[in-house]
């Protein structure tokens, strides 16, 4: 049974991934299937480098409390970046584009073959 959905939906199989900032103070947990990164080129995202990949809330979990990272958020305020108070890396965030999902910098991710997940352009530059 399991077999048929795999491969009718391909790309639908979630794994359990854990991640952390560089000094490891800020550790958190995501389900998700990675088939893809989201490389954005709007001023923020293009100066960290980060490779996005969203999920929702329910496959989110922070490990350290979220009151005890610094948060960042310019322009419309919308966004809320969240970073390590001691590392300063930025290892998830709320986008503006729909805040109701978390954005985990695949970076930060253990274990990720990085070289073998497909990129995908997103234009953040073009949004006011």
């Amino acid at each position: 049974m399991l077999e048929s959905f795999v491969s009718a939906y391909p790309g639908t199989m979630k794994q359990t991934y854990s991640g952390s900032c560089h000094c490891g103070r800020v550790r958190f947990e995501v389900d998700a299937d990675l088939d893809h990164v989201r490389v954005c080129d709007c001023s923020i995202c293009r100066r960290r480098g980060a490779l996005n990949f969203r999920v929702p809330p329910a496959d989110f979990r922070s490990l350290t409390p979220i009151e005890e990272l610094s948060l960042y958020t310019f322009h419309t305020h919308t966004a809320r970046d969240y970073f390590c108070p001691t590392c300063g890396i930025q290892p998830f965030r709320r986008p503006r584009t729909d805040p109701s999902v978390w954005t985990v910098n695949v970076r930060c991710l253990d274990g990720v073959d990085l070289d073998a997940i497909p990129v995908r352009r997103v234009f953040g530059s073009e949004y006011p």
